[in-house]
């Protein structure tokens, strides 16, 4: 089974859409199109037919192009069963299965950054697509969840195999590494990190993906020994900067 095609199409400010492209089916899938317009432009750039969009969670920066992408090719959307996701067709929970070909991941719930946020593993490829979770060096905030479900959610991710790639959904490692790097002044594997992403930042390189070893050995909000912990650095991270 020859591995998956990933490909980052940038949005907004700091959004990353994924394209996901299995080459022996040649089907397409992306993620979180929160514009249809890029997204839709390098599909075609590609050759690449988008049978299929996978949503994380509802908020219109990962969403708002569903409808377009749906009109334009025909997609199947697949989303978070409690959460108002625009076109979707297929309602995912935990343990649900989501398949690209021959390619098979298995769905998890990782509530926090909103209620119903969910995950897509795909073990024997390596892969997850995070959504706003976790990010390198750094995790999302808490619209709608607790302290105590983004913990358990951070920890579930960092539970993946330490080779696990996490394909994040915003380019904001800079500015968590800084905030790390405040977090934790005495980490040489944080000081490392922040010079190596500024130098690649400077390039105006993308720092994504990351990996489960990688935020483990980097990221305060994962290396946070208990809720309590982890609260007070969201709630710092918050006004941090």
């Amino acid at each position: 089974m020859v591995m998956l095609e990933i490909v980052p199409v940038p949005a907004f400010s700091d959004n990353y859409i994924w394209l996901v492209h299995d080459p022996d089916s040649g089907e397409t899938a992306v993620v979180d199109p929160g514009d249809a317009v890029p997204v839709l432009a390098e599909a075609e750039r590609r050759g690449w037919r988008i049978s299929q969009v996978w949503n994380t969670h509802w908020h219109p920066d990962h969403t708002g192009g569903n409808l377009a992408v749906k009109d334009a090719a025909r997609a199947t959307v697949s989303g978070p069963a409690g959460e108002r996701i625009p076109g979707r067709d297929v309602e995912l929970r935990e343990r649900a299965e989501i398949r690209l070909g021959a390619h098979v991941g298995r769905v998890i719930e990782i509530p926090g950054h909103t209620l119903d946020h969910i995950g897509l593993v795909f073990e024997a490829d390596g892969i997850a697509f995070v959504g706003d979770t976790i990010f390198a060096m750094g995790c999302g905030r808490l619209f709608e969840g607790t302290a105590a479900q983004m913990f358990d959610a951070l920890q579930r991710i960092a539970g993946l195999s330490p080779d696990t790639r996490l394909y994040c959904a915003h380019e904001y490692t800079l500015g968590n590494a800084r905030f790390a790097a405040h977090a934790e002044p005495e980490s040489a594997a944080i000081a490392e990190r922040l010079a190596a992403v500024t130098a690649m930042r400077g390039r105006g390189e993308i720092t994504l993906p990351t990996t489960v070893a990688q935020e483990r050995a980097t990221n305060p909000f994962v290396r946070s020994p208990g809720v309590e912990k982890f609260a007070r650095l969201r709630s710092e991270k918050d006004s941090f900067g």
